[in-house]
């Protein structure tokens, strides 16, 4: 087992002070059990409600609770403490506020550099101060691969059918695939948990289940407030136009699904939609995941910057990383641009940021694609423009009036009013110059207008909405010039 070795690696290297972050706190103890006996050591564990105890490689503790405050089992180990590797279980809140624990590891650490006691820290998320850095290291469990969480799966799998007479769960290959690609990121026991769930609902494991699998996953992965699941997601049918930007990807879906059967060919990583607000760019991202069956994150940009230093860069590399492990998905950066907009008033903030994401873009290995959105260009650092960082830009224009009769007639159907009883041509030439989102509006004010007087809509109260309403293109005419213009060299039009 590779953990065992690295693990006993750094043990041998006679650092006295190992934060292994986890949320799988048995797996640890299990690993730490195994390396202790290999290297012929014993091990304590010591936790908030149990004290300080002996382990036995039977998993057993002694019965006597010694030494439950963190203070007195410190300063235990300090003076008293045997030979031994001691596993702290949650202690990091003491970490932050508490200098005499802090102190106290520190003196364990001073005096045990020959590797006599080796102090490992198991939690969940472990910040040590920085007296601590120069005497530690940092490790992680190794999460199963696909090949191992499928075996998981074979294994509740078989416990369930145990369990109902030998009946089998139902389940075919390609889903059970997506099931294990959706798993993968999470422990050993996560995996189970969620499995069971799946199977123990219904007897089965179906399409069904996978987007709830995924919203499970993330959920327990939490990364609230900055990144965000989306459970709504849309299909091409119901996004007018954008036809270059459907053809190429569907010609690259296949890439993208099979990356290793494509040999010679990148998978694809992302792209930037850019064009006027309104223009569609939010619906087409959410019909990139829908397209490619894939679950959807939102990256909120504005919500990472935090006023305590670090924090912001330490907020996006944990975004990035549950990105990694939700793969393969969708991340989706909204106006992108009200992140990395470059300024001098923010300590050189926005360009940590940037440095952050342009590392992530080009070096990531996992199945995420990228779809970024901006309404102002003239706000984007050029290095993230630059060829290489996407794989192509699309330019979203207002729509053409094709585009724009397909637009009502999608808005229209969508609040049951039939198409075909309307004069999609008039109205699309008196839309001239409305966005998507603009189209939409003037539909439901249609609505709430005849809906005061118990009429029905009709062609003339679309109309009276559309010549009461200032497009944003006549407001911002100067601005949506100066983007055309940009894109006409730099991008493709999406339509």
């Amino acid at each position: 087992m590779q953990d065992a070795h690295d693990l006993a690696v750094i043990i041998a290297a006679h650092l006295p002070i190992i934060a292994l972050e986890s949320n799988d706190e048995k797996s640890a103890q299990d690993l730490l059990l195994r390396v202790a006996r290999e290297a012929d050591k014993k091990l304590y564990r010591w936790s908030l409600t149990d004290g300080l105890q002996a382990a036995t490689f039977a998993l057993q503790l002694e019965q006597e609770s010694l030494y439950c405050d963190p203070q007195e089992m410190l300063t235990h180990i300090k003076h008293r403490g045997q030979a031994g590797i001691y596993m702290l279980c949650d202690l990091h809140p003491w970490l932050t506020d508490q200098p005499k624990v802090v102190r106290l590891l520190k003196d364990i650490a001073i005096r045990n550099e020959n590797g006599a006691i080796t102090l490992v820290l198991v939690s969940h998320a472990i910040r040590l101060p920085p007296e601590l850095s120069r005497f530690s290291a940092r490790f992680r469990l190794s999460l199963p691969n696909e090949n191992e969480v499928l075996a998981l799966v074979k294994d509740e799998a078989r416990k369930w059918a145990a369990r109902n007479g030998g009946q089998k769960v139902r389940a075919d290959s390609n889903t059970l695939i997506r099931m294990a690609a959706a798993l993968k990121g999470l422990s050993h026991d996560e995996v189970r948990r969620l499995a069971r769930t799946a199977i123990y609902d219904d007897g089965a494991i179906t399409e069904r289940d996978i987007p709830n699998l995924n919203q499970a996953k993330f959920r327990l992965m939490d990364m609230e407030s900055v990144l965000s699941y989306s459970f709504e997601s849309e299909d091409f049918t119901g996004l007018g136009g954008m036809e270059n930007l459907k053809a190429w990807l569907a010609l690259r879906r296949k890439a993208f699904d099979e990356p290793v059967s494509n040999k010679g060919l990148d998978a694809p990583k992302g792209l930037l939609l850019l064009g006027v607000q309104g223009g569609g760019k939010s619906l087409a991202a959410k019909a990139v995941a829908g397209m490619w069956n894939l679950p959807m994150l939102r990256l909120d940009m504005g919500a990472l910057y935090n006023k305590y230093h670090g924090e912001t860069e330490r907020n996006l590399r944990d975004a990035l990383q549950l990105a990694d492990q939700m793969a393969p998905c969708v991340l989706w950066v909204d106006e992108i641009e009200k992140g990395l907009s470059s300024g001098d008033g923010d300590g050189g903030l926005s360009q940590r940021v940037l440095a952050s994401l342009l590392t992530w873009m080009q070096e990531r290995k996992s199945r995420v694609f990228m779809v970024a959105t901006a309404n102002d260009i003239a706000r984007l650092p050029p290095e993230l423009l630059r060829k290489g960082r996407f794989d192509e830009i699309f330019f979203v224009d207002l729509p053409d009036r094709n585009t724009r009769k397909a637009i009502f007639s999608i808005h229209l159907a969508r609040r049951e009013l039939d198409p075909q009883r309307f004069d999609l041509d008039e109205l699309a030439i008196a839309s001239e110059g409305f966005s998507g989102a603009e189209i939409e509006q003037v539909v439901v004010s249609a609505l709430y207008s005849a809906s005061v007087g118990a009429e029905p809509v009709d062609d003339e109260r679309i109309l009276a909405e559309l010549a009461a309403t200032a497009p944003l293109s006549a407001v911002m005419a100067e601005k949506l010039d100066a983007l055309r213009a940009w894109a006409a060299e730099r991008g493709v039009r999406s339509a």
